[in-house]
């Protein structure tokens, strides 16, 4: 059987991500910026696929293989649930956000994303890109090799700090989302990173309901990705969604309670 490696996975993608993206912090303009945004962003699932590949188990490479390409095997139930799920904390945000003074304008789809693709690379195919980049590595191998040793539930908790910390550079980047936000208010840059830990519960409830499929979490990671960049939600109204979001993860995990806290899976989970 194999023995997953989430230190060592983590240790080397924070190292490689993080040196690239210092390197568009330094030289930060131009196909320099880019050149670093783009080989930071693709290294966790470049490290998954090493990996995976390196392994010499035929299993998890046979699994691997199994959680991109076995689309037929997908619970569209699920994964038109996680969208429901973020519409309604979006629609709900909205209409709390009224009561604070927020436009009921924020119902409508804004003309621009809030940051510019580069070159060839439109905003929308950045974040094609981003999102089926980034599900291959943490769904890869990443969120695995933690749920391999906890339950879900754990997994989530764990796997969510981590990825919030892996987001940190891009804060420094010129031309990315979270350098807007931290240039208008550092409060909305700290609102990211408490957002990402309930949103990890909701990514791993559509990843495991759909039987560990990376394709539902890139369909589900492109979904959130894009209504949160399109709908005109002001950053005051996104950190009123980050206690939404909390509501509705909790709520997720409540009514999951089997999937979240069961432990069958810890020690095997190539062997479901």
């Amino acid at each position: 059987m194999y023995t997953y490696k989430p230190k060592k996975f983590y240790l080397a993608v924070f190292a490689a991500t993080w040196a690239f993206w210092g390197f568009a912090i330094i030289f930060n303009e131009g196909i320099s910026n880019f050149l670093g945004l783009f080989l930071g962003l693709i290294s966790p699932s470049v490290l998954a696929i090493i990996f995976v590949l390196s392994s010499k188990s035929n299993a998890l490479k046979k699994d691997f293989k199994r959680k991109i390409f076995n689309f037929w095997k997908l619970k569209p139930g699920y994964i038109l649930g996680g969208y429901l799920i973020i519409a309604a904390v979006i629609g709900c945000s909205i209409l709390i956000s009224l009561l604070f003074g927020e436009s009921i304008e924020q119902f409508s789809f804004t003309k621009d994303f809030s940051f510019s693709g580069p070159g060839i690379f439109s905003a929308f195919l950045t974040i094609l890109l981003a999102s089926v980049l980034e599900e291959v590595g943490w769904r890869g191998y990443g969120e695995d090799s933690i749920a391999q040793y906890h339950s879900w539930f754990k997994e989530s908790i764990i796997f969510g700090f981590v990825w919030a910390l892996w987001h940190l550079p891009l804060f420094w980047i010129p031309g990315t989302y979270h350098f807007e936000i931290r240039e208008i208010n550092v409060i909305y840059m700290m609102n990211f990173f408490l957002s990402v830990v309930p949103m990890g519960f909701i990514t791993t409830w559509v990843y495991v309901k759909n039987g560990r499929s990376m394709l539902a979490s890139i369909l589900f990671h492109l979904f959130v990705n894009f209504f949160q960049e399109k709908v005109a939600l002001t950053q005051n109204t996104k950190c009123i969604e980050t206690f939404v979001l909390a509501v509705a993860a909790a709520i997720i995990v409540l009514t999951n309670k089997d999937m979240f806290f069961e432990k069958r899976h810890v020690g095997n989970i190539l062997g479901e």
